[in-house]
């Protein structure tokens, strides 16, 4: 399942559309999410949800909510946009699950009382947000003394961003943009935006980053290691991380057993740390 399959599901299927359909949607996309990256259900079965207080900051299809609240938890959402916050509770009453609150809120004024939740979830959210530090504050401060912060965060010391984005992919953009060819799909976008930017600026790591992470029109992305975790979640301690997916397109290397020490995404489980630095 791909991009413009979720697009073209939704713009066919307005609200009222057939229960079925939106069923064998959401089963289809869990499908194809869970075959692709495993490694997501073994983490969330490595936590221990059962009547815990748990907040997902941004809620996608719903897909790691479901399994969040199957195992137990007392669920709570937020997202910035309105579209993932009512597939999710579409999710939801289709399927008869209950949770607390599901809503369009910002990570940046989370609307919960202090020391509400017992974990705070978030997957592929926190390194899109400029304002980090307003943001794990506002993470520190709705969590409870005791509790946990649970992120993915895209990894610097990974095969994709050390070898595919660093190098790979800025150097075939630079061919492309100096023989003049055009193959189409998202490399043309790349190089309609490196033609209003300048090459060497759109190929500057500071922004090449970005516009190679969550496709060439995302704003903003950050990559991760143990240092700046530390550096830009003062509030927290590092309890442990995990790498996992091997990841680096144009290189076809999901077969390769490294996710440990190459993978993609960086797994985090912080504690909140001391009062004066929440």
């Amino acid at each position: 399942m791909k991009e413009n399959e979720i697009q073209d599901f939704w713009q066919t299927h307005p609200c009222g559309a057939e229960r079925e359909n939106y069923l064998e949607f959401f089963d289809r996309y869990d499908e194809y999410r869970y075959s692709t990256e495993s490694h997501i259900l073994e983490n969330l079965r490595r936590t221990d949800f059962e009547k815990k207080c748990v907040l997902e900051i941004g809620l996608g299809q719903g897909a790691d909510a479901e399994r969040i609240a199957r195992h137990g938890a007392r669920y709570s959402g937020v997202d910035l946009t309105d579209e993932a916050v009512k597939r999710t509770q579409m999710r939801f009453d289709l399927k008869s699950l209950p949770y607390e609150r599901i809503e369009k809120a910002s990570a940046l004024s989370l609307p919960f009382d202090d020391s509400s939740f017992d974990i705070v979830y978030s997957h592929g959210v926190l390194h899109h947000i400029p304002e980090i530090a307003t943001a794990q504050g506002e993470i520190a401060r709705v969590l409870k003394p005791d509790g946990i912060l649970i992120a993915m965060l895209y990894a610097k010391y990974s095969l994709n961003y050390l070898i595919s984005i660093s190098i790979l992919r800025r150097l075939g953009l630079a061919a492309l943009y100096a023989i003049g060819m055009r193959p189409g799909g998202i490399y043309d976008h790349h190089l309609d935006n490196a033609k209003r930017a300048g090459l060497r600026e759109y190929l500057r790591m500071t922004n090449f980053v970005n516009v190679s992470t969550d496709g060439p029109g995302n704003p903003y992305s950050k990559v991760y290691d143990v240092a700046t975790i530390e550096k830009d979640f003062p509030a927290f301690e590092i309890v442990s991380t995990r790498k996992h997916f091997m990841h680096a397109p144009p290189l076809r290397v999901s077969w390769l057993p490294l996710g440990s020490l190459l993978g993609w995404h960086l797994w985090a489980t912080m504690k909140p740390g001391k009062a004066e630095d929440r």
